[in-house]
């Protein structure tokens, strides 16, 4: 495990280097989040798409109900 700083970008000693690798970073995980949930829809597509289309109901079905008073 390398704990070491080494492989850290130089940040200026003024806040704003940190809020400009802050907002990077934010970028970074914003496309992450957006590919993995567009990767979720397509998948999603495809798996509704290979299912078998759903049986058809009778046209008897909910004719005969019995109720007790």
């Amino acid at each position: 495990m390398n704990i070491s700083g080494g492989n850290l970008p130089a940040m200026s000693s003024s806040g704003q280097g940190g809020e400009v690798y802050t907002a990077a970073l934010s970028k970074k995980q914003q496309l992450a989040d957006g590919a993995a949930a567009l990767a979720l829809i397509e998948g999603a597509a495809q798996a509704t798409s290979a299912q078998s289309p759903a049986q058809s109901v009778t046209a008897t079905l909910g004719n005969n109900i019995n109720v007790y008073v």
